[in-house]
């Protein structure tokens, strides 16, 4: 007849109890807890309280390459997306717990304090002064940060297209000079044309005029500048 056979967590559970009461393994389990949210409540407040700070002591053997961009690059996306590139302080959307737990393991593995912390995000995503998917970085040093977390959804492939114009002054005369040129192509110049020489090319340059005015007017009278104007300004110009 075979021996009886013992479950191996119950073979646990007996060398657990010889070395430790239930009522003192429930107490250190609580203390690891608390000890737990009590870091991440120092981690959120840091994130959300504005800082001076622009570099932090990694471990420069425990840094990731793929995370590591210098402030040209974001410059370059948040201009291309029309982002924001702000201090967390200014950030107004929740902290997803998954970037709290990233900050606590990695100030763990590099044995620091992390301080001065910087979103990528849409304008809407801030409290601006003057009253989809944020990146959120800690600063290296000269310039350079780390990426530590992203969330929500991707950027939609057709935004960067839909804020070229208002990339910079150049595009935004360049979107008027083509939308000019249409509207010329389908304004009826026949009859003018025999009374008036150039009637095109004075059409054309009535119509540019009046595109730039008009949307100009309208885009700097509604509190906007372009992309690569306020990339970094914590001001409301959306």
């Amino acid at each position: 007849m075979l021996l009886n056979t013992k479950p191996l967590v119950d073979e646990l559970l007996i060398n657990r109890n010889k070395t430790i009461s239930e009522e003192q393994l429930l107490s250190e389990v609580y203390s690891i807890l608390k000890q737990n949210q009590t870091e991440r409540n120092q981690i959120l407040s840091t994130i959300r309280s504005k800082s001076s700070t622009n570099s932090n002591e990694f471990n420069f053997d425990l840094l990731e390459t793929d995370k590591i961009f210098n402030e040209n690059q974001i410059k370059k996306i948040c201009i291309d997306y029309r982002l924001r590139f702000l201090d967390t302080a200014l950030f107004k959307n929740e902290i997803p717990a998954e970037a709290i737990s990233k900050i606590n393991a990695l100030e763990k593995e590099h044995q620091t304090k992390l301080e001065g912390y910087k979103i990528v995000a849409p304008s809407k995503a801030f409290e601006l002064k003057n009253y989809d998917d944020p990146l959120l970085f800690a600063p290296i040093g000269n310039g350079y940060y780390y990426l530590i977390h992203q969330w929500g959804n991707d950027l939609s492939w057709y935004r960067k297209w839909m804020v070229l114009p208002v990339k910079n002054i150049v595009l935004f005369l360049t979107f008027c000079f083509f939308i000019s040129l249409i509207a010329t192509y389908l304004t009826p110049t026949n009859k003018l044309s025999e009374s008036v020489a150039m009637a095109p090319l004075i059409v054309f340059l009535f119509m540019f005029k009046s595109m730039v005015g008009t949307i100009g007017y309208y885009f700097f009278m509604m509190g906007k500048n372009f992309s690569d104007v306020i990339w970094d300004r914590p001001f409301k110009e959306n």
